[in-house]
């Protein structure tokens, strides 16, 4: 058996066959992109293996790699039925990502031009032997490109050119506090930088010499301040046939765990468990907005899982790789748009996802600034970013917009805390009553921090939820803590849903944490008679158990937890280390919890 190998961070084509390393072949898309249209735009969020799909059509298509077809596809499904275009094109490769964003528009578009000249003269060495006249290279790129066009048509082979992270530093113009704003309205308004190039790129396919046009990037906000010089960009983001195209099905995680469980000498039981951890923190991703669609696995994600566990043979105890925690930065860009914090704590809801009609797709920097915002114009912009996923539809067939795993959920609770919770004290504080919880099952301390410290900021206007929302998001928030659990909201147990699911994770069963369900119920201030806020407040705990309304809603949650307790049970065997919880909320003023085993008691 041979040793896997992971390109983990790699994003050539020819490096991963020279390395032998793991590629999981979609090669048989070529075929159907070149059916779909000349000039293509995919949208997928940060670290997709965008680049990496770049690259593959760049050895592809490249003409001076003729000779080294068979070596590098022929074992692919691509190489099994090549297209005719194969090896027919001169490649030039724009990479925006590499593109300064710093300084004003003028020093923007020198940037820019500097990287496209630097890309023309690359082409031009490279294929110095077959272009029939030369190519100037000017201080105006744009005149550079000309040149270079003019030499290629006139010879026997057009032009293929792949544009990596199209909207990449535009938008690092537009969400930076240093006049922002206007600078990138300099850049893709008027005859701005951006503008221009893209009005280049369409006469030249209209010209002729430049064949075919490929683009990535994330989100169509750059797009749509460009129409106007670049409206010809056939759309494949939510094309079924491709929403597999960057990322890895369940079925080929499967088949690579097994080598490495094999590779490691550890049971083969742990390749499922290995799975298991995988699915709750990687997959969700759904690219088709159908059910048919199914969900694929973040690849980037999955290379690091891979290369940790075949390197120690251990699960990485920080399941969010440091390069895709950047992507918090588009979470707190929306939370600062107007509404948007509301937007992006109600994600977190999963029993009432956020329902959009349909995807925005035009988020010109006006409708990002100035409009009015809709929820369903925030959170398809989420989408986008790929902090948000598709999750079905709704009874009016609306689009149900979720997180789409733990990874993701993390980034918004981190959100959530740092403006809820700011600060050294109140984090500390936090901590020493989550570790209670965690190891002792003690619940009181947690519900009287999140009384006193949390709920009174829900005051503000802005975070009019209900109470059901308020309580399971303060809890979620307060609690998290990926390195000890799988941790859930309205988690599915048989046929029911738990409020708040935290099942130890794995690799952390030998340390002292406990599992934990909890189960909310809710009553108003009004449900208890002779009672107004100042008397709740004071009253002891002993009184507020005995009251019938109270006891009452503590017993149905407990009836429930038991029944969970059952099936998880079933599951986990002797491993389970459960702890249930039944916690009423009375209004969003005091906490009253039950929890088993154990003594009751309440605040």
């Amino acid at each position: 058996m041979t040793r896997l190998c992971f390109p983990y961070g790699i994003a050539n084509f020819r490096a991963i066959h020279d390395d032998g390393a793991l590629y999981i072949d979609r090669t048989d898309r070529i075929a159907t992109m070149e059916r779909i249209g000349r000039q293509l735009l995919l949208l997928r969020p940060r670290r997709f293996g965008k680049s990496l799909w770049l690259s593959t059509l760049e050895h592809y298509y490249d003409l001076a790699r003729a000779d080294e077809f068979e070596t590098l596809f022929g074992h692919l499904a691509i190489g099994r039925a090549p297209t005719v275009r194969r090896n027919r094109y001169f490649i030039m490769k724009w990479n925006f990502s590499t593109v300064d964003p710093m300084g004003d528009a003028e020093a923007i578009r020198g940037a820019l031009y500097r990287h496209i000249n630097g890309r023309i003269a690359t082409l031009v060495s490279r294929y110095a032997d077959r272009l029939p006249q030369p190519v100037e290279i000017q201080g105006d790129a744009l005149a550079s490109f000309q040149s270079l066009l003019a030499a290629v048509g006139k010879s026997p082979h057009p032009l293929y050119l792949l544009i990596d992270e199209y909207d990449n530093f535009a938008n690092e113009v537009l969400v930076s506090r240093d006049r922002g704003e206007e600078r990138y309205n300099a850049l893709v308004g008027g005859e701005g930088a951006i503008k221009t190039v893209f009005k280049a790129v369409k006469d030249a396919a209209e010209g002729g010499a430049l064949d075919r046009v490929f683009i990535t990037g994330v989100s169509p906000v750059v797009l749509a301040d460009i129409t106007s010089g670049y409206n010809v960009a056939k759309d494949i983001t939510l094309e079924p046939e491709l929403a597999d195209l960057c990322g890895f099905h369940e079925s080929e995680i499967a088949v690579v765990l097994d080598q490495i469980i094999a590779e490691c000498g550890l049971p083969a039981a742990q390749a499922k468990e290995a799975l298991d951890l995988m699915r709750a923190f990687y997959n969700g991703y759904n690219f088709s907005l159908t059910p048919e669609g199914g969900q694929i696995y973040n690849p980037t994600l999955a290379l690091y899982f891979f290369e940790h566990l075949a390197g120690s043979c251990r699960y990485p105890e920080e399941m969010l790789d440091n390069n895709l925690a950047m992507d918090r930065n588009r979470i707190d860009y929306i939370a600062q748009l107007p509404h948007g914090q509301s937007v992006v704590t109600a994600a977190l809801d999963r029993g009432d996802p956020l329902r959009v009609e349909k995807l925005e797709r035009r988020f010109g920097v006006e409708r990002m600034l100035r409009a009015p915002q809709t929820e369903r114009f925030l959170a398809s912009l989420l989408y986008f970013f790929g902090v948000l996923t598709y999750g079905g539809h709704g009874r009016l067939r609306q689009l149900q917009l979720v997180i789409p795993n733990l990874v993701v959920r993390k980034l918004y609770v981190e959100r959530i805390q740092e403006s809820l919770l700011p600060g050294f004290h109140l984090d500390r504080e936090r901590r020493a009553v989550c570790n209670g919880l965690y190891a002792e099952g003690e619940i009181g301390p947690v519900c009287e921090f999140i009384e006193q410290r949390f709920l009174p900021v829900f005051d503000n206007r802005d975070l009019r939820w209900s109470n059901e929302l308020v309580v399971k998001t303060a809890f979620l928030v307060t609690l998290f803590d990926d390195l000890g659990y799988i941790m859930d909201s309205e988690t599915a147990i048989g046929r029911g849903y738990c409020d708040l699911s935290m099942i130890v994770r794995p690799d952390a069963r030998p340390y002292g944490f406990l599992d934990h369900l909890i189960e909310f119920k809710h009553l108003k201030l009004a449900d208890l008679p002779g009672l107004d806020s100042e008397t709740l407040a004071k009253l002891p705990i002993e009184q507020l158990r005995a009251r019938p309304e109270i006891a009452s809603r503590l017993a149905e949650a407990n009836a429930q937890l038991a029944v969970y307790r059952e099936r998880l049970q079933a599951i986990y065997g002797a491993a389970l280390k459960l702890q249930t919880h039944a916690v009423v909320c009375i209004g969003l003023l005091r906490f009253v919890w039950a929890s088993v085993p154990g003594r009751a008691t309440a605040s």
